[in-house]
């Protein structure tokens, strides 16, 4: 079953969890969750059939950093009429004419129209030309890509390369989760093909929470997350940790379980893959 991140110390979560418009989307989300740690292997933004069988574009096009801030204004008064009190940050116009692309605090991104007015969320593919465009992923992956580039690397859990570094993947993971475990066993082969793994905290649950704060205030992480990817429990005194606010970046992102990979371009490529599966994934073959 899947578990959300909680959080009964973080006040951002408690209102993240509290708020009507994230309990909305949650549940819409949680309709195409497969049942697992691992369902992320193809995320829902990118895997419906049309796409995946039309091999479809993604468009770049779609990707501006003009926000319009009438639309802004718009949505804001509309989400406070409605007694929703999170504050949008942006709304980027695509290439569907009078639909943008909004980033809100504490929210997933999503897709909304010109006067404010609707939420929409998923995929908008684009259909007419030689293969279907989809406008959504490019979006998402500027978003990802963004937040994921402001992530300070001391704040991380940090496997590198070995030689030649060939690609940078980032993985919010959980010491508990089965398939976190299973990509963790094949660390060393792929560090090998050339991959850089950047651990950041997603416990699924409060219970593993103290495990993942654990890790991250140990002196040696990377022999407690080792420690912790084996079963074992991980003890280390209380300190100032990221896990929370990094548990609130994955669920910005779109994260609804682990493992979540996403490339340094932001792309997420998937829950648990195989190591070879994953180094042909972010092109380090």
């Amino acid at each position: 079953m899947f578990l959300a991140p909680f959080s009964k110390t973080n006040p951002n979560r408690d209102t993240f969890s509290r708020s009507p418009l994230t309990r909305v989307m949650s549940a819409a989300l949680l309709v195409i969750v497969v049942a697992g740690c691992s369902n992320n292997a193809a995320d829902a933004t990118n895997n419906t059939d049309l796409v995946n069988s039309s091999k479809s574009k993604t468009s770049t096009a779609a990707v501006s950093k003009d926000s319009d801030a009438k639309v802004v204004k718009s949505l804001q008064a509309n989400l406070k009429a409605s007694g929703i009190e999170e504050t949008v940050l942006s709304a980027v116009p695509t290439d569907m004419t009078g639909i943008y692309w909004v980033t809100a605090e504490g929210l997933p991104s999503f897709f909304t129209d010109k006067a404010g007015k609707h939420i929409i969320q998923g995929q908008i593919i684009a259909v007419g030309a030689e293969a279907p465009v989809d406008i959504s992923a490019a979006l998402l992956a500027n978003t990802a890509q963004e937040a994921l580039k402001a992530v300070d690397k001391k704040d991380m859990v940090i496997y590198p390369a070995k030689g030649a570094t060939k690609a940078v993947v980032y993985a919010f993971t959980d010491a508990d989760c089965g398939y976190c475990r299973k990509l963790h066993e094949e660390m060393d082969d792929i560090n090998t093909r050339g991959i850089e793994v950047r651990y950041l905290a997603w416990p699924r649950s409060q219970e593993s929470v103290p495990k993942m704060e654990a890790i991250w205030c140990s002196q040696d992480r990377k022999a407690a997350m080792n420690q912790g990817k084996a079963g074992a429990d991980v003890q280390a005194p209380s300190c100032a940790n990221p896990v929370q606010e990094q548990m609130a970046l994955g669920a910005k992102l779109g994260v609804r379980g682990t493992p979540a990979i996403f490339t340094e371009a932001g792309q997420q490529v998937g829950g648990y893959l195989p190591a070879a599966q994953l180094a042909e994934a972010v092109g380090a073959n």
